[in-house]
């Protein structure tokens, strides 16, 4: 599930940690970021921490001429 917008995290680990999770990601044909990011996700998800869900895609508005931003014709 990957969101319009990331932020930036920098922190410090044992070097056999981050060897750990860069064998994940190649065992799950993942960057490290993501393989991070799914673990994150999953234990949160096990002990009952909520993630906020992103903000929801504004839909599409029309122009002053009745086209869609999409370019298609509206009706």
């Amino acid at each position: 599930m990957a969101s319009a917008k990331t932020a930036t995290l920098t922190f410090r680990i044992e070097p056999e940690l981050k060897e750990a999770v860069r064998i994940a990601s190649v065992n799950e044909h993942r960057s490290v970021a993501n393989m991070i990011a799914v673990m994150i996700r999953d234990y949160c998800g096990r002990v009952g921490v909520e993630i906020a869900k992103p903000n929801a895609i504004p839909q599409k508005s029309q122009s002053r001429t009745g086209v869609s931003t999409t370019g298609a014709k509206a009706k």
